[in-house]
């Protein structure tokens, strides 16, 4: 699993959010995608869009068309993704985006484990989810937020962990 890609996007958009860019880019990767999409299903990122390595117009950025994946373009195309910030005080959606799994020790969870952080209690040796916290896991379902996974009652490896 590509858990240093994660680790890599992780802090690269907690930079980008204290740096207060609108729009920021990661390289594309599968484990980049999948990551992507699911803090974007969760609210954290306006969009998520393919490209390369000049940004698309946020203006058009529905109507876009990145250029198709070829094998003599794949080493160029970057996920560009928009960050998200509240309207009345122009804060980030998100504050923290913390690696819970790192390249040489991948931390993963059952279901009950999942069930106690979602309720806000340690599950040993990860602290319990506080209010507007979320998880991110990679299951054999996809990567999802912990409270989908618990839907789904699947268990998976932790990701990372996003903070308001």
């Amino acid at each position: 699993m590509g858990l240093i890609n994660i680790v890599n996007m992780c802090s690269h958009l907690q930079n980008a959010s204290r740096a207060r860019l609108g729009l920021t880019s990661v390289p594309h990767t599968k484990y980049n995608l999948a990551l992507a999409l699911a803090m974007h299903r969760a609210g954290f990122l306006s969009f998520v869009t393919r490209g390369g390595p000049h940004p698309p117009d946020p203006a058009s950025v529905a109507t876009y068309e990145p250029e198709p994946l070829t094998t003599a373009n794949v080493a160029r195309q970057r996920l560009w993704v928009g960050l998200k910030y509240n309207p009345g005080n122009s804060e980030p959606v998100f504050r923290s985006v913390q690696p819970i799994s790192k390249p040489k020790r991948a931390s993963s969870a059952n279901l009950s484990s999942l069930e106690r952080l979602a309720r806000g209690f340690d599950a040993h040796p990860h602290r319990g989810l506080n209010l507007g916290e979320c998880i991110m896991l990679s299951t054999d379902r996809g990567t999802l937020e912990i409270r989908e996974a618990i839907e789904r009652k699947v268990g998976g490896t932790l990701l990372c962990r996003i903070s308001p």
